[in-house]
């Protein structure tokens, strides 16, 4: 222990209360030796006893120092100082926590000293330990915190913290379709604010990665470093992949079309996790940007400079938001004015080893009827040999358990594209103890990869499989949630082995439900548990 760490222990509290105790007792006796009272005798009866009792408040005080460092001993000083930045994230799919450590590193680079930790590992007491900390928090379905914040959330955020001594910032990620946009990360704003923490600035919302609102956070952060503004975080740059094959599984069903989709990198094939997902910038159908084009009078043959490449003015509109006014910018003014299109999500369904990414994707219809932007571009639009902008991005909330851990699989639709790459990456690692659960409308046509389901089944890597076909049967209707209800003897003896519950699909119906479910069967406090444990994962939209 250093010399400045043991000046900070229990002791040199005591020993500081003794030494201002003494300069007391030295200013009194001072007191009475220029008022000649020091040549009186002693002081009367009375004076003792208010000394006695100075000694004996002061006493206390010492015991309750020493109690209160055993119970919870203070950080080094070589460790936190009042210069030390916090700087904790809590992450559904992982954004947050890339978005935590780019802003570390822009702080470092400036010289500051910044611990970086996931929300579910700060607790009261290091609260206490920091005076400035930043925040950046995810929020997932409608306001709900992400799963690794939900300890914080429960055994921090139901208490009183006073921390007046606290200067924060929340960088608060969330989805602006949604009614409680940024829910997670207001509330936490709102409960820092009443333990009486000071905002270093105003929280900072970002709607699906927006560029300005991440900007307006680095500026930000640049000034609290007292460095010069850093170059912009512009989104990772896509990599060109082709558009290699579209095959529709489920003609005949009652819902929408789903499309296995396989796209290939222009070069080599790059590396991913089970369970990690893609970006996909899509694009307007090519009739959809002629006929914007013709109605404002601009042709699209026109060339213009993106990214340092000279392309025709249709293709670098087929990528931005089209504005329904007339544009008033001539050309290359317009296309660096515009917004790019929002990227979307998809979970993959292949592993490395196949040479390609696999995706699984429905067909979605806008309220005017027409496809959707992203589903209607893979399939439909684009047309097979299509270069389709994409980048890769690791989920790591939602990466397997090791191949010894029992592994219970629960989704629905095109949640199979995620669960069917777990299934592949254990079976590679020879894990057999597999239980999967999915649902979906029939049997006949809506049982995605159902073969090689099928087939691993009968070789032994699936040890149960249960389905749920909701049209299949008059009401009431059966879902996956039913058939999870269903087993709840079989879960409780995996979940005695240690296993892992993870799920993928739809936010809306199969994961509350499935939410509600478990907590039903074990508790909430079991289901509490393996949320803590890594044990409860999911990847729903």
């Amino acid at each position: 222990m250093t010399p400045a760490a043991r000046a900070s222990g229990p002791w040199a509290a005591l020993g500081n209360g003794l030494v201002l105790l003494l300069l007391v007792a030295l200013a009194v006796a001072l007191s009475r030796w220029q008022s000649g009272a020091w040549w009186q005798g002693p002081p009367p009866p009375s004076r003792w006893a208010w000394a006695a009792l100075g000694l004996a408040a002061y006493a206390a005080f010492a015991g309750w120092t020493l109690w209160r460092t055993r119970r919870a001993p203070l950080p080094q000083a070589d460790t936190i100082d009042a210069q030390t930045l916090l700087l904790a994230h809590a992450s559904q799919t992982g954004f947050a926590l890339q978005l935590a450590e780019r802003s570390a590193q822009a702080l470092r680079t400036a010289g500051l000293d910044v611990h970086v930790q996931p929300l579910s590992v700060v607790d009261a007491a290091s609260l206490g330990r920091y005076r400035r900390a930043l925040f950046v928090v995810s929020t997932t379905g409608e306001g709900d915190p992400p799963d690794p914040a939900l300890r914080f959330v429960r055994e921090v955020m139901s208490t009183q913290v006073p921390v007046p001594h606290l200067a924060y910032a929340v960088l608060a990620l969330g989805d602006a379709s949604y009614a409680q946009y940024c829910g997670f990360g207001r509330q936490l704003d709102q409960w820092l604010r009443a333990q009486g923490a000071t905002p270093l600035f105003d929280r900072v919302e970002v709607d699906n990665a927006d560029d300005g609102a991440l900007r307006h956070w680095q500026h930000h952060l640049a000034r609290l470093s007292g460095s010069e503004e850093p170059a912009d975080w512009l989104a990772p740059r896509y990599g060109a992949w082709t558009l290699s094959a579209r095959t529709h599984l489920n003609p005949g069903s009652l819902g929408g079309a789903v499309h296995h989709v396989a796209l290939r990198a222009e070069g080599p094939c790059p590396d991913w996790q089970a369970g990690d997902l893609v970006e996909l910038g899509a694009e307007h159908p090519a009739a959809e940007v002629q006929a914007w084009m013709s109605a404002h009078g601009l042709d699209g043959a026109h060339s213009v400079h993106v990214d340092g490449l000279t392309v025709p003015l249709a293709r670098a509109l087929a990528r931005r938001q089209l504005p329904a006014q007339p544009p008033t910018r001539v050309p290359q003014a317009l296309v660096e004015a515009l917004p790019l299109l929002p990227h979307r999500e998809y979970s993959i369904a292949s592993l490395p080893a196949d040479g390609e990414v696999h995706l699984l994707v429905r067909r979605m219809l806008r309220p005017d009827g027409r496809p959707g932007l992203a589903s209607g571009w893979l399939c439909e639009s684009a047309p097979l040999g299509a270069s389709i902008a994409l980048r890769l991005r690791a989920n790591p909330n939602f990466h397997a358990p090791a191949p010894d851990v029992p592994l219970i699989l629960i989704g629905n639709g095109t949640g199979m594209a995620g669960l069917f790459a777990l299934l592949k990456a254990r079976i590679a690692a020879g894990a057999r103890r597999n239980w999967l659960l999915f649902g979906e409308r029939s049997a006949a046509c809506d049982l995605h990869c159902g073969q090689a389901l099928r087939a691993w089944q009968v070789d032994g890597w699936i040890e149960r499989l249960d389905l749920a076909f909701s049209r299949d049967h008059d009401a009431p209707h059966h879902y996956v949630q039913d058939a999870l209800a269903a087993s709840a003897e079989p879960l409780q003896a995996w979940l005695d082995a240690g296993a892992c519950v993870m799920v993928c699909g739809s936010l809306k119906g199969m994961a509350p439900a499935i939410d509600a479910c478990l907590e039903h069967l074990i508790g909430a406090d079991g289901r509490q548990a393996l949320i803590e444990q890594g044990r409860y994962r999911r990847d729903v939209y």
